[in-house]
């Protein structure tokens, strides 16, 4: 592919309607010819050809090294037997670094991207000469040549950001070279003010936040050299506008420098600069940071904040990252003391106008209602708006600071009551109240005022002639939803406010914030439920109306609030209402797939979520299920044909509620079509399949093991997830559904015993990191052993490796029983009982040599298991009451908040105790106190004699494969190991004596007791397990006899 001219020809093809298809026909024919991929680069640097085609080939360029670079498989869809042979490799690793060095930028970005994936795949293994190649361009004097340099660096940053220890170590060993070279070269651009000079510093800027935003190296970064870039960074954050930028503003590089700079100290201040919040490691670099440059910081930021209050232009991001590092600073006396002086002029100079409605939000309500719902409620938009940072500054405030939330609520309330305060300063002022509701609901000298506050200064607007204080009111009622109203017809104005509000106001905004607040008033008040209750089918249309109008994922949770409290109401209803959500759902999809809508696709989550939590509410109301059935089925094909692999867990989540209980016989088709999905490109997913692919087997157990392509299926699935680079936990679940059918089936598989077997050993002789895989691969043996101990043994016969000495059953009971002690839970133990119950029952024929060898430790390893199955079920118990137990002993949430004294920093958890034993074992307290005194009630045992720790407790609480139960598990098995232990040795000491005397021989004392006891806990849960089923059929049933109409019991009678 030397002809450079043929390839732009077919290049050219590319982006003409007409020649697309021949063309990209062509590039499918020569796209594996080695030569081929490093023609693209030469192509693509090619100054003679046109922009367009140079543009076509890299995009094309970044395609093929995504898909087909690294040598494992490249996915679906996609050729798995072709990756770029290594030579092309090679040559490319050799270039691209000088290829994104000479670029323009349009097509730097894309080599960009290839570089990154390349570094992912190959570096340091087989790209030795990135870092000398980034350094060689770093270090040209030519200024032009550092930005490709700078892009590829931070590529590399990038790939190693969320690295940490040894995984950074590469990164680490680069930087150690580059970091003191782009600090030399951000300095040399200070000076220099052209647009290239800015756009270098901030890459440089961009560079120093990703390779420290997750870790700070410490030997990389002395404190010489961080003050040496706080210098730097001083520099960019006071120096002037050298231009006008006036027209650029928020697209301003220069601006932008400013911002990178604000998340650095943001991010150091927060992770590592915050004496008694941060890791040990960062202990003093935490306070060589808080005392050194507390006041330079703190003095440019009130500059800012200064030049925002002189409605001089302040970007958005600056002026956010800055009310961000100040909330952090609230917690510090250093710095609370150098913002003390200034807190009221920055609340009502900076913070309460940008709460206030403002003219941008006017014109968006006014012209677009719809954007101005979606602005609102979305949660990327309150990451960097200053409104959510002004409101989170004041919350900080009002919560650490002594007297500020008296201050703050002094300024609130004298607009309130000024009546010459317009609509838009009274909405400023509500909003900081319900910005800091939380503590007011928690202050002893408030929360018995807030009834009366809302009466007097909220419910007044719910019918105010503005719009956006109906919308306030909402919004302010919903932070107070907790309140504890005294009289009854509060809470009633209350809740006929919000219905008006929602179904008949005419505003959209207010509409929507009437159904968030309608779903805080039922969520907190009882008696709210009530009122409520004669309007929820109106109320219920109403939301789903907005729903669908809006796209607002909101109100998806009111609506699922609304089907949790009120069912009985939503049967009649519960099968329009999903067909109503089905249809929103479709139209949502249809109107995002015209562009990429992030809110759009959770609200399509939300939307399933809701339909989801009706099936969950109506699943024992058969009609009704049968009519959701169908929608669900509809909705989950929809989602799979179509690919939306967003949407997929979703989906797997419906699946599995709507076949909580039944089947129907779609329903096993969307079996089928989720085995194909698994094959195509849901290989990920399959740990979100394993609730329904549980439910499969044993909702409907027949028709799975009836039809042998359900079997083979779920087989197939297993084995793909257990022989291929899966994650351990995915495996576990792989393997836990291959223990499920064995016992689901007993008796009914045999013909799938060997090759689940075989896929469990195969798996064993790989590495396994996971105790829990190991156990589990172990236990699907275990099972198959307790299914049938004879077809194990000829398999492992079978199965037996030629050059080994001990045969396979022989390493499997070894490492059987030297694993006793790794048996967690309830189930994982009775199974292992139950396994070792059959082995001891094994007739003396078949008892091979390693069962008399290992004769010693059956019963101990049995009664170890009975020790802890005793405590397994009694956790279990605990488990069923502990809702109940919890709500008794948790906290009181409306606990008063102690603010901090102006010299007090606020602390980590970690640190509390030692601040209380400071404070207690002052010279004034006559007797001194240790952490042992500090516990929680709850950490201190009633018994102090308890046998078990709180982390040898956790051995007996379930395990997270043990929520997949088998028939083993259910409460009314026939399968009780107790009794049949207790059958087998009785049987076996009357049939064969020798055995039976070998097995009990090496019993010590305290182990005939537990064995006793054991025996006696059979007899116990027999005759429990009898009265059960009497139970079952009526009760006890006795003869027939005539009853006399009277009875003489002797005595005198009572009347």
């Amino acid at each position: 592919m030397s002809d450079l001219n043929k390839l732009a020809d077919i290049f050219r093809g590319t982006i003409d309607p007409n020649e697309r298809e021949s063309a990209e026909k062509q590039l499918e024919m020569i796209y594996k010819i080695i030569g081929f991929t490093p023609s693209i680069l030469r192509l693509v640097m090619a100054d003679g050809v046109e922009m367009s085609i140079r543009q076509a080939a890299v995009i094309y360029l970044k395609n093929n090294v995504i898909a087909y670079w690294s040598d494992k498989s490249n996915g679906p869809g996609l050729d798995n037997d072709f990756n770029i042979h290594e030579a092309d490799r090679q040559i490319i690793r050799d270039s691209i670094i000088d290829a994104i060095v000479m670029a323009p930028e349009l097509i730097s970005v894309h080599l960009a991207v290839c570089v990154s994936h390349i570094i992912k795949a190959d570096f340091p293994g087989r790209w030795l000469g990135l870092v000398d190649k980034i350094c060689i361009y770093l270090r040209h004097p030519d200024t032009k040549c550092w930005m490709g340099a700078l892009l590829a660096l931070y590529q590399l940053v990038k790939i190693y950001e969320y690295k940490t220890g040894d995984d950074r170590a590469p990164l680490d060993e680069a930087m150690n070279l580059l970091l003191p070279l782009i600090y030399q070269r951000c300095g040399q651009l200070l000076g220099d003010h052209s647009d290239l000079s800015i756009c270098l510093q901030k890459q440089v800027l961009k560079i120093f936040h990703a390779f420290t935003q997750y870790s700070f190296p410490l030997k990389l970064i002395s404190n010489e050299i961080f003050a040496q870039w706080m210098e730097l960074f001083r520099v960019i954050l006071e120096r002037p506008k050298f231009r006008n930028f006036e027209q650029e503003r928020e697209e301003s590089n220069w601006w932008k420098c400013k911002k990178w700079v604000l998340h650095i100290l943001s991010r150091v201040f927060e992770r590592y600069g915050s004496p008694g919040a941060v890791s040990k490691e960062y202990n003093g670099f935490a306070n060589f940071y808080i005392k050194t440059f507390s006041g330079c910081v703190i003095g440019l930021l009130l500059k800012i904040l200064e030049q925002q209050g002189n409605k001089h232009y302040v970007d958005s991001r600056v002026l956010q990252l800055t009310l961000v590092y100040l909330s952090t600073a609230v917690n510090h006396a250093v710095t609370w003391k150098l913002i003390k002086p200034h807190t009221m002029l920055i609340v009502q100079n900076i913070l309460f106008p940008l709460m206030c409605y403002t003219d941008e939000d006017d014109e968006l309500w006014t012209t677009d209602p719809h954007e101005y719902i979606r602005m609102k409620f979305d949660v990327f938009e309150d990451y960097v708006s200053p409104v959510t940072a002004a409101q989170n500054l004041l919350h900080m405030f009002s919560l650490k600071r002594k007297e500020m939330l008296q201050k703050i609520l002094a300024f609130v309330f004298q607009i309130l009551n000024d009546s010459n305060s317009d609509a838009r300063m009274i909405d400023g002022a509500l909003h900081i109240v319900g910005s800091v509701a939380d503590i007011l609901l928690k202050k002893e000298m408030y929360k018995d005022q807030i009834e009366e506050l809302l009466v007097t200064y909220v419910f007044p607007y719910f019918s105010n002639q503005h719009g956006y204080l109906r919308a306030r009111a909402c919004w302010v009622l919903n932070y107070f939803s907790g309140t504890r109203f005294q009289r009854d017809s509060n809470l009633a104005s209350v809740v006929r406010s919000v219905e008006m509000c929602l179904m008949h106001d005419k505003e959209l905004p207010v509409k929507v914030q009437a159904a968030i607040c309608i779903q805080g008033i039922l969520t907190s008040q009882d008696k709210a439920q009530k009122l409520m209750e004669p309007n929820i089918t109106p109320i219920s249309f109403e939301i789903l109306n907005l729903l669908r109008e809006t796209g607002n994922e909101d109100l998806t949770s009111a609506m699922q609030k609304l089907v949790c409290l009120y069912p009985e109401q939503m049967m009649p209803i519960a099968f329009e209402i999903t067909q109503h959500l089905e249809q929103t759902f479709y139209q949502i999809l249809d109107s995002s797939a015209d562009e990429d809508n992030e809110d759009k696709a959770m609200t399509a989550m939300g939307l399933l979520t809701t339909i989801d939590t009706i099936c969950t509410v109506m699943e024992d109301q058969k009609e009704i299920m049968a009519q959701l059935q169908p929608v669900v089925v509809r909705l989950v094909v929809k989602i799979y044909q179509e690919e939306l692999m967003e949407l997929y867990e979703e989906a797997l989540t419906l699946v599995c509620t709507a076949t909580t209980n039944s089947i129907s016989p779609d329903l096993w088709k969307i079996y089928e079509l989720m085995y194909q999905v698994f094959k195509k490109d849901a290989f990920e997913y399959f740990g979100d399949m394993m609730p329904a692919l549980h439910n499969f087997i044993t909702v409907d157990p027949q028709t799975f093991v009836n039809n042998r392509n359900h079997v083979l299926a779920m087989y197939d699935m297993c084995k793909t997830v257990l022989n291929n680079d899966a994650e351990e936990e995915a495996e576990s679940y792989a393997a836990k559904l291959l223990e499920c059918m064995i016992l689901q089936f007993k008796g009914q598989i045999d013909e799938c015993i060997r090759p689940f077997v075989e896929l469990v050993l195969t798996r064993l002789t790989r590495e396994v990191k996971n105790t829990s895989l190991q156990q589990i691969c172990l236990q699907v043996i275990i099972a198959a052993f307790y299914y049938n101990p004879i077809l194990l043994l000829n398999i492992l016969n079978d199965m037996q490796p030629i050059d080994s000495n001990q045969s396979l059953f022989t390493h499997f009971i070894n490492r059987w029983l030297s694993d006793i002690e790794c048996f967690k839970g309830l189930h994982d133990r009775k199974i292992c009982v139950l396994g070792l119950i059959t082995l001891i029952s094994l007739p003396p024929e078949k008892r091979v040599a390693i069962i008399n060898e290992a004769s010693p430790q059956l019963m101990p390893s049995i009664l170890k298991l009975f020790d802890g199955l005793k405590l397994a079920y009694q956790s279990k118990a605990n488990a069923e009451n502990a809702d109940e137990e919890d709500s008794e002993e948790e906290l009181d949430e409306d606990s008063d908040v102690e603010a901090l004294e102006d010299e007090e920093d606020h602390v980590a958890a970690a640190d509390y105790h030692s601040r209380i034993l400071g404070k207690i074992n002052s010279p004034a307290c006559p007797f001194p106190v240790t952490s042992s005194y500090l516990r929680d009630d709850e950490d201190i045992s009633e018994d102090d004699e308890d046998e078990y720790s709180d982390d040898e407790e956790a051995d007996f609480v379930q395990t997270a494969l043990e929520s997949y139960t088998t028939p083993l598990d259910a409460d009314d098995t026939d399968v009780d190991e107790y009794v049949i232990f207790r059958e087998v040795l009785e049987m076996l000491q009357k049939k064969d004596p020798n055995w039976y005397n070998v097995l009990m021989s090496p019993l010590k004392q305290e182990q005939q007791e537990a064995l006793q006891s054991v025996f006696i806990l059979a007899s116990q849960r027999k005759a429990a397990a009898e009265s059960r089923k009497i139970e079952k059929l009526g009760g006890y049933m006795f003869h027939t006899q005539t009853v006399p109409s009277s009875f003489n019991f002797g005595g005198t009678p009572i009347v």
